[in-house]
């Protein structure tokens, strides 16, 4: 198995690149601050609203309240990923890197005020209930989500295993709102998973960025290769609809791929932002054919491991549209009462220095979206040249390429792959067509 980099991260030992509900995160520890100027205008201002809500609002309203009020308000005005987490958000949040919670297994954000599906996650009640990447949640239950947090509007999707909530949903497409009724259950986020789609190509989703994701992205790659006789022609690296993760899951598996060259780096004000992350020797394929599938639902992490092995020419990234296009860097600090701030520290940049922010990585071949089904055949038969009188035997029959049973046994799967899944039938037969080429180079080399 490949040597895994060690990368010091100084006081910042880790970098958030992936969104609420699920998705893993680490800590900065506290340290000092440089002291800036305050803004005493600004603050006498500030001073005199908090005493006016204070006196004269309807309700008595608590200290506390107003201040997290405040700084909730603060930190939203910012950018839609800096966040302030009380200790319960905070407890929930490192909870989450198990990557087992209750809940519905969707990805969110807000937009407009909406609660935004970044992407639903697979094998969960929200999946299965058919969520989709873009949808946007207006209702909760009977709630109006315009005017929550999105903390809040996580709050209310969580919940005990067997209990159903209704989400009203905006689709594009849809001529009105969807109602979806979901059993919320307890979700346990599996990073990746891995099959043998055809003899020697192996296929290997990702469906988010964990700390263990690299780690168990190289098992199964050994496990499929074992399968396969000890080589894979190719493989299919399956990122639609991953929301992100953690940096150095992102980085490893870049790295799992690559022999050398930058990975990622991340720029930001302070120093301890700037950092760099290099690959090491070691390509678990052999330089076997690449395909990366992408979508609209593939975000930050995803799009650092798309964009580095675009950036290298290391595989072809497919995909019906750009990516999320999510190409900022969220750090964890904690707070001496025990809350915690989200705050966005950095950009991060592929290796020929792109930034993926609000635009995201454009595929190399771009796919229509579509859905295939098998035609029904009208009865007609077309005459070959067996069904002519008198016609010549082959006389090599039998000795050929496979035929019969066998080979309509493959176009029955063939045409099953293109039903269920046409994005990944289409990555197969370009996968099929590098292999092939490459075959036919180091033949020629020979």
């Amino acid at each position: 198995m490949k040597a895994r980099s060690r990368i010091g991260f100084g006081l910042l030992l880790g970098l958030l690149l992936g969104l609420p509900l699920g998705t893993v995160y680490n800590v900065v520890a506290d340290k000092p601050t440089a002291v800036q100027p305050l803004p005493l205008e600004e603050l006498r201002t500030f001073s005199d609203v908090y005493a006016r809500i204070k006196n004269d609002y309807v309700e008595k309203v608590e200290d506390k309240t107003l201040i997290e009020n405040a700084i909730r308000g603060m930190l939203s005005g910012l950018d839609p990923h800096s966040a302030y987490l009380d200790k319960d958000e905070f407890r929930d949040l490192q909870i989450g890197t198990t990557g087992e919670f209750g809940g519905l297994g969707i990805e969110v954000g807000m937009e407009d005020g909406f609660v935004k599906v970044i992407a639903p996650i697979d094998d969960t009640p929200a999946q299965r209930a058919g969520i989709k990447a873009g949808d946007l949640i207006i209702r909760l239950d009977d709630t109006p989500v315009k005017g929550m947090t999105l903390q809040e509007a996580v709050n209310i999707m969580r919940g005990k295993k067997g209990t159903p909530i209704t989400l009203t949903i905006v689709r594009e497409g849809e001529d009105k709102p969807l109602k979806i009724t979901i059993v919320r259950d307890i979700i346990r986020v599996k990073s990746v998973k891995a099959r043998t789609l055809e003899d020697g190509y192996g296929y290997f989703r990702i469906t988010n960025f964990q700390s263990k994701t690299a780690r168990n992205l190289e098992e199964a790659i050994e496990k499929i290769k074992d399968e396969n006789g000890g080589t894979l022609k190719g493989a299919v690296l399956d990122l639609r609809n991953n929301p992100g993760g953690v940096l150095t899951g992102a980085v490893g598996v870049s790295d799992a791929f690559l022999d050398e060259g930058l990975i990622v780096y991340t720029e930001g004000r302070v120093p301890d932002s700037k950092l760099r992350y290099d690959a090491t020797p070691g390509d678990l394929l052999d330089g076997a054919p690449l395909i990366v599938l992408v979508n609209a639902g593939s975000a930050s992490a995803s799009e650092i491991v798309a964009g580095a092995l675009q950036d290298h020419k290391r595989a072809l990234i497919v995909g019906t549209s750009k990516t999320f296009g999510k190409g900022s860097v969220q750090t964890i600090l904690p707070l001496k009462n025990g809350s915690a701030l989200k705050l966005t520290t950095a950009r991060y940049y592929t290796p020929s220095g792109r930034s993926i922010q609000a635009d995201g990585i454009e595929p190399d071949i771009l796919l229509e979206p579509v859905e295939l089904k098998e035609k029904e055949s009208n009865g007609f038969q077309p005459v070959k040249e067996a069904n002519l009188k008198h016609h010549l035997e082959n006389g090599e029959k039998g000795k050929g390429p496979k035929t019969g049973r066998k080979a309509a046994k493959d176009h029955k799967a063939e045409a099953s792959l293109a039903e269920k899944d046409f994005e990944l039938y289409e990555a197969l037969n370009l996968l099929k067509g590098l292999a092939l080429l490459e075959h036919t180079r180091r033949a020629a080399g020979d």
